[in-house]
């Protein structure tokens, strides 16, 4: 028994270490790639809104604390008939509605704002 565990628990640290230094490795390489691309602005209209919300739970000095998250998600179709969905703030969330029309700016992946 002492030999499956003196095998597993490095085993499962060394996984999850390595999934986490991946997603960082995979994060820079996507904000590089960003910073290299051109900063373009085209029309678009949005089609649709969502959001994502994820919940957790820790115990901190014997005290439950929750702790709620919610992402914004826009996807935007421009006249080429091209989708793309971007991350955005919640209070920018807020203030667009599907079926806007406006001018989109962004850089690769990272979107920059929506004028209407």
């Amino acid at each position: 028994m002492f030999n499956v565990i003196r095998i597993f628990v490095p085993l499962f640290f060394t996984i999850v270490f390595s999934i986490l230094i991946f997603n960082i490795v995979k994060g820079i390489k996507e904000w590089n790639r960003n910073n290299k691309q051109p900063v373009l602005s085209v029309a678009a209209r949005i089609v649709s809104k969502r959001s994502h919300t994820s919940r957790s739970t820790g115990n901190h000095g014997g005290h439950i604390h929750h702790h709620t998250s919610t992402s914004y998600f826009v996807t935007f179709e421009v006249e080429s008939g091209d989708r793309m969905e971007f991350r955005i703030s919640g209070k920018e969330y807020g203030l667009l509605a599907e079926g806007d029309i406006g001018k989109l700016t962004f850089q690769g992946t990272r979107y920059h704002e929506f004028v209407r």
